[in-house]
């Protein structure tokens, strides 16, 4: 795998494993409470500022599109949710879908191969880090392909009791910690680099 450009995925779990909770696949509600805390925001910040490229599946396009571009301007939101804000809407957005033709949010554009495909010329560019929010279909297939290099996981202390889970039968890998944070709800936020074989 080339070291030129890391691909970075950025999730949160729950302790039992979960991205979405047993209501369906937007029963998050459970990772408010820790996404809005000092530290997770900072955490946020860390993890994308060496980014100079998001990848985003159809729904969060969609999701963080509706959103976060007007939060760059709103004086009364959190000064780094203003930055991430600024960040996402500065940042180079590769989107993958299979049913949109067009992207409207600045720096977007459609993916016209498949994430892993579309990682590989990614890393012949020049750039900072390709980092995936919270997609999790372009998480586990970049997973599967061997192409992620860095899993930044916000672990919320919520037991959710059913739901999506980020983590099915797939390709093994050994990873290293390299960082850990507490946040003020208990979340931890850890960074684990990929074991290179």
């Amino acid at each position: 795998m080339s070291t030129k450009r890391k691909v970075v995925a950025n999730i949160s779990l729950s302790l039992d494993g979960r991205i979405a909770g047993p209501g369906g696949e937007y029963d998050m509600g459970w990772i408010v409470p820790h996404a809005i805390t000092d530290g997770s925001r900072a955490h946020m910040v860390e993890v994308t500022s060496p980014a100079t490229t998001a990848l985003l599946g159809r729904k969060n396009y969609q999701g963080f599109g509706g959103f976060w571009p007007a939060v760059a301007d709103d004086e009364n939101a959190d000064p780094k949710d203003r930055a991430f804000s600024r960040w996402l809407n500065e940042v180079e957005k590769v989107v993958f879908s299979t049913t949109l033709t067009t992207v409207d949010w600045e720096n977007a554009r459609l993916a016209t191969e498949d994430p892993a495909a579309t990682v590989k010329q990614l890393r012949e560019q020049d750039g900072g880090d390709i980092v995936v929010l919270a997609s999790t279909s372009v998480i586990t297939q970049l997973l599967d392909a061997g192409e992620v290099d860095r899993l930044s996981v916000t672990l919320c202390p919520e037991l959710v009791g059913g739901g999506s889970r980020l983590f099915t039968d797939g390709q093994a890998a050994s990873w290293t910690l390299t960082s850990s944070t507490a946040t003020e709800s208990g979340a931890l936020c850890l960074v684990y680099d990929r074991v290179e074989k």
